[in-house]
């Protein structure tokens, strides 16, 4: 399955074009700078660091809408160059790794939107909420430093 996608004519075109590749490593790591950007700044906001005087709801709604483009674009262009190797990244534990955090880390950003409702009605931040700001910044910094390791580890990338 993997292969018939790596071999695919357009995959084989995007692969074979430094100018198409190159554009697709562009929008990834763009993407990824919105999407983690908007998503620490909200974690930054939720262990009172950052924007102490905005409330938490509204700087979630400026920050949803560039988190979600910018997850959109990375995955979208993460599959793009994934699909150039898939069959070797598919066997690659470095890469299953990072997915796997990648993962968790949605999970956690994921949390921290659903719970932002109730943290704003409340005078002091939960240790709750403290600590699952935490491990969103913790996942997605181990998400990043997995994702320079794979080209290293495995020769992909």
């Amino acid at each position: 399955m993997w292969e018939g996608l790596q071999h695919a004519a357009w995959v084989t075109t995007l692969a074979e074009s430094r100018g198409l590749y190159g554009l697709a490593l562009v929008v990834h790591y763009s993407g990824l700078f919105v999407c983690v950007g908007a998503i620490v700044l909200m974690d930054l906001r939720i262990l009172g660091v950052a924007g102490r005087d905005q409330p938490l709801s509204p700087l979630a709604q400026q920050l949803r809408l560039w988190t979600w483009i910018g997850f959109t674009s990375a995955v979208v262009s993460g599959f793009l160059m994934f699909a150039t190797k898939a069959g070797s990244y598919v066997t690659a534990i470095p890469f299953l790794v990072k997915m796997l955090i990648v993962a968790l880390a949605v999970v956690a950003a994921l949390a921290v939107e659903w719970n932002i409702p109730r943290w704003n009605q409340v005078a002091v931040m939960p240790v709750t909420a403290t600590l699952l700001a935490l491990i969103s910044m913790a996942l997605w910094l181990a998400a990043i430093l997995a994702a320079v390791e794979v080209p290293a580890l495995t020769g992909l990338g």
